[in-house]
């Protein structure tokens, strides 16, 4: 997995968690879904590139 697509994944996974906390703050139910929909894509992506890691 290169350095970028580990940031790439960070940020989106941060992006996540803070949507939530804010749309749990401000109960915004839509931007919460919003952040645990963008913190699973991230996890999605980064299991995929530890997959590609695992077979080169």
């Amino acid at each position: 997995m290169g350095i970028v697509d580990k940031a790439k994944n960070a940020a989106e996974d941060a992006i996540g968690k803070a949507k939530e906390v804010i749309g749990d703050a401000t109960d915004n139910k839509d931007l919460e879904a919003e952040g645990k929909k963008d913190q699973g894509s991230a996890g999605v992506k980064k299991v995929g590139e530890n997959v590609k890691d695992t077979f080169k």
